[in-house]
């Protein structure tokens, strides 16, 4: 996935008050939209060190943490021992480059990771393959934003271009809607999140 070596270097400093922040809003948004969750399995797709993952450890049943990332993973495997967490697992794996035939849950949620994605479609296909009949794939990301120049990242999205892509690839009951703006939380430039709720 895109950048890995970038999160390499700062997972042991990632976890800034602006990104808990961040994380906080994010899983209140994405809890919202969980339906009889309690008795569902998830994935934190690129998890990161699990910020929006372990504010929803209780909504779930259990949940998968994956990122490309191991230096990433190893910062939620010591969250998980020191807090004896037992209803989580984790995995490094990159779906840019290859895809798991034997994986399969009912949830999967991703905060501000598509646009590390390089072939949004190609990801968002093999999620697809991976969501059981009628699992739920949440996606948390920025707004396009133009002032945003970046060889590293996307400069967000649009939410009826997304729309139509993830409807191409078969995903229904597609919903979107901006749920927060921030000051200076996008590459140093002011910035709204949505999130958008779909259906295989």
């Amino acid at each position: 996935m895109g950048n890995t070596d970038k999160f390499e270097m700062i997972a042991n400093t990632y976890d800034t008050s602006g990104r808990i922040q961040i994380a906080k809003v994010s899983s209140d948004a994405i809890r919202e939209y969980l339906i009889d969750a309690k008795s569902k399995n998830a994935i934190d797709f690129g998890c990161g060190t699990g910020l929006v993952g372990m504010n929803l450890l209780n909504d779930f049943k259990s949940i998968l943490f994956l990122d490309t990332s191991q230096n990433m993973i190893n910062q939620i495997k010591q969250k998980i021992s020191s807090s004896n967490i037992q209803n989580v697992a984790t995995l490094c794996f990159d779906f840019e480059k290859d895809s798991l035939s034997d994986l399969h849950t009912d949830y999967i949620f991703m905060a501000q990771v598509l646009l590390h994605i390089n072939d949004v479609e190609l990801v968002l296909s093999r999620l697809y393959e991976v969501l059981k009949e009628s699992g739920h794939l949440l996606i948390v990301d920025f707004d396009k934003n133009e002032k945003i120049d970046s060889d590293m990242v996307h400069n967000g999205f649009d939410q009826i271009e997304l729309t139509e892509i993830m409807t191409k690839i078969g995903y229904r009951d597609i919903q979107s809607k901006t749920f927060y703006t921030g000051s200076k939380i996008f590459m140093g430039h002011d910035a709204s999140l949505f999130i958008l709720d779909s259906q295989k």
